[in-house]
């Protein structure tokens, strides 16, 4: 095979799809990357040293055959690098615009370890399926076979998205039941436009339920329909409900009116740029225009909390959190996107208190970073006397998630949870106490990354197609009546 179009990351830079002007894109919900031109994408795409021990790939939850498909574009062969991208990931062009690469493929580029700048992996893998869209490449689920057995999946966010595809491929017959209005889990509703625009969730929605996926939407297990409802109408149940229950404030005054949930305030947003009526916006509850707004957390779901206020509006927009630039766990590009667009980060910064109801100000207490902890990041401790005041009209709550109490919202008697209330399950399989029900994502993980969730998924997908060969099929006219 010709190499001409390889090993280039000696003579050509990296360069990144261009990127918006921050006085323009501040203003509106758009991807803020331009699309990648054909020969611009082959040209990056080339940058790749097809090195012999891929860093990049072992680092992908997804193990992605990344050297590979960036050899395919790099020869303008976009047709196998779809067809090789796609085989081990169900979601190609969302893992492309939302994953943090700068800590998983890209911040493993072992050109990036020798100085040339890392390839920009995830620009081309959103250029390769984007152009399988438009072309036409990416068809409706058709299973070769039809198979008797049915699964209904909880919880229609990344992880049971994908397994509902690796299930429906194999001829599987898939319920998936959402408390939403529309599937996609955070990917829907958390994630905001610039980093994902919705039509391109809603357009892999479409063609998973064309594929013969079956949603049943603004369904609450536990109240429209219960959990041994669900379990006695399918062959097996794979609960992927991800986490949603907000870490909450302390201090005086954390009740106070203006004070929100980073939940909320994004759903409400993704809410208004589908076109949905939000009463919360529109009386100016979670509405951050003309507002001195403060964040407080330091991840990813700050960063998007931070940069929808400024699209909103805000007079201004400050992020607490309680250590510094580099002990922080959200993304380096989003930070550094987000101070673009006019942002202002005070580091090692926590919440003491607030003033006010409706709140005016955070009482602020100082932090320096002590000894390490348990997990090897240096402890923040507050420095005495240090307190002040920081004024805002919105507060919001961006501390991370944790897992609901699925057992006694769902009255199951056997699905064992961690101490962390988090699903009990089997490592690789999801299998959890309970026979035939499988669990994957955040709800097993905790709060974590979309593209841990389509492995989790993709993986018990495989598990449950093995159990369920393993045992005689059912019927489908032995199971409750008016089912699948």
């Amino acid at each position: 095979m010709s190499k001409q179009h390889l090993l280039k990351f000696v003579s050509v830079e990296r360069d990144m799809p261009e990127k918006r002007d921050a006085n323009v894109r501040a203003h509106d919900f758009h991807e803020i990357y331009a699309e990648y031109a054909a020969e611009k994408a082959r040209e990056q795409a080339g940058r790749c040293s097809q090195c012999g021990v891929p860093y990049c790939q072992s680092h992908c939850p997804l193990h992605n055959n990344i050297p590979d498909w960036l050899m395919l574009t790099a020869e303008g062969r976009l047709r196998e690098a779809y067809d090789l991208s796609q085989a081990t990931n169900t979601f190609p062009e969302i893992c492309g615009r939302i994953c943090p690469q700068d800590r998983l493929c890209e911040g493993n580029c072992v050109i990036e370890q020798s100085g040339h700048g890392t390839v920009t992996i995830g620009a081309v893998e959103k250029y390769i399926t984007d152009t399988a869209w438009e072309e036409g490449w990416v068809q409706p689920l058709r299973p070769a076979r039809e198979r008797p057995e049915s699964v209904g999946i909880i919880g229609a966010g990344p992880g049971g998205l994908a397994a509902a595809d690796v299930l429906r491929r194999a001829g599987v017959q898939v319920t998936i039941y959402d408390r939403y209005d529309r599937a996609g889990g955070l990917m829907t509703y958390g994630i905001p436009g610039f980093k994902l625009e919705k039509d391109v969730v809603m357009r892999r929605n479409a063609q998973l339920e064309e594929g013969g996926i079956r949603f049943v939407l603004n369904c609450n297990v536990g109240e429209d329909v219960s959990f041994e409802e669900i379990r006695d109408q399918h062959d097996a149940v794979l609960v992927a409900t991800g986490v949603y229950k907000s870490r909450e404030l302390t201090g005086p005054g954390s009740g106070a009116d203006g004070i929100v949930r980073a939940i909320d305030f994004l759903t409400a947003s993704n809410r208004k740029s589908f076109g949905d009526a939000v009463p919360e916006v529109e009386s100016g509850e979670l509405d951050a225009k003309d507002k001195r707004v403060v964040v407080i957390g330091g991840g990813d779901t700050a960063m998007d909390c931070v940069r929808t206020a400024v699209r909103q509006g805000a007079t201004s927009v400050k992020c607490l959190y309680r250590r510094d630039r580099q002990n922080m766990p959200g993304s380096q590009r989003e930070v550094a996107n987000a101070e673009e667009e006019g942002v202002e980060f005070v580091w090692l910064s926590a919440p003491k208190g607030f003033v006010g109801d409706p709140v005016t100000g955070v009482v602020v207490q100082r932090m320096r970073l002590g000894p390490p902890d348990a997990t090897g990041r240096q402890s923040p401790e507050v420095i005495e006397g240090s307190d002040y005041t920081e004024e805002a009209d919105m507060v919001i709550k961006a501390l991370g998630f944790e897992p609901e109490e699925l057992p006694r919202l769902w009255g199951v008697e056997g699905l064992e949870v961690t101490r962390w209330g988090t699903v009990k399950a089997e490592f690789t399989t999801g299998r959890t106490s309970l026979p035939g029900v499988y669990a994957v994502g955040d709800i097993v993980r905790g709060a974590s990354l979309v593209v841990w969730a389509i492995r989790d998924g993709r993986d018990a997908a495989q598990a449950i197609l093995e159990d369920l060969a393993a045992q005689p099929a059912v019927a489908a006219e032995e199971r409750a009546p008016g089912t699948t």
